[in-house]
């Protein structure tokens, strides 16, 4: 064998290897995923009880500042996941504070959940775009993670009165999608 081959086979062993690791990565990552997203709840399912310390100024009705999901049977609840670093949040902010002001008179609630967040980071974002209704940090992911499986953000669950998620939408709601599913769901019997 000369040196030439010598060196083209260890080439060919190396990228084998490569490749090799590459493929077992992904399918570390996909087997992941793929767990993480068998285990989220989804539409029809009961909406997992959670209590959200939220943050000052920003829990309106919750005057003991803290929301407990489970308080709240009987109404419709917006759960949006969201972070300030969240590119993709920014594009459904004023969506969401414009349904929010339409419809918190028919008796709908808002929650924001801050994921993977610092406090003033937040708030910051709150303040920039003008979000009033009640937010909190999920500091250690408890909600976010443990409970309702998100992907990533934003990701919003619609729970109906009863108590089970009517809708979950994963990425930013475009105009008037959010206030469809308000109206199905307020017009129900």
């Amino acid at each position: 064998m000369t040196e030439s081959t010598v060196r083209q086979s260890a080439s060919r062993v190396t990228k084998i290897g490569i490749w090799g690791i590459v493929v077992v990565v992904l399918a570390f990552l996909g087997w992941g995923l793929l767990r993480r997203s068998e285990s989220r709840p989804g539409v029809g399912v009961s909406a997992p009880d959670f209590s959200l310390q939220l943050f000052d100024g920003y829990h309106n009705e919750f005057e003991d500042g803290k929301v407990t999901l489970s308080d709240l049977r009987g109404r419709v609840v917006v759960i949006n996941f969201w972070a300030s670093w969240c590119v993709e949040c920014r594009v459904e902010a004023k969506e969401l504070e414009e349904t929010w002001q339409a419809y918190r008179d028919q008796g709908v609630v808002f929650i924001g959940v801050d994921f993977d967040d610092t406090e003033v980071k937040a708030v910051g974002y709150l303040q920039e775009f003008g979000i009033t209704y009640p937010n909190g940090l999920d500091g250690r992911g408890h909600i976010s993670d443990d409970s309702y499986h998100i992907t990533g953000v934003p990701e919003t669950f619609v729970i109906d009165p009863s108590g089970t998620i009517a809708s979950v939408k994963i990425g930013p709601y475009q105009p008037d999608e959010l206030r469809s599913t308000l109206d199905r769901l307020l017009s129900a019997p």
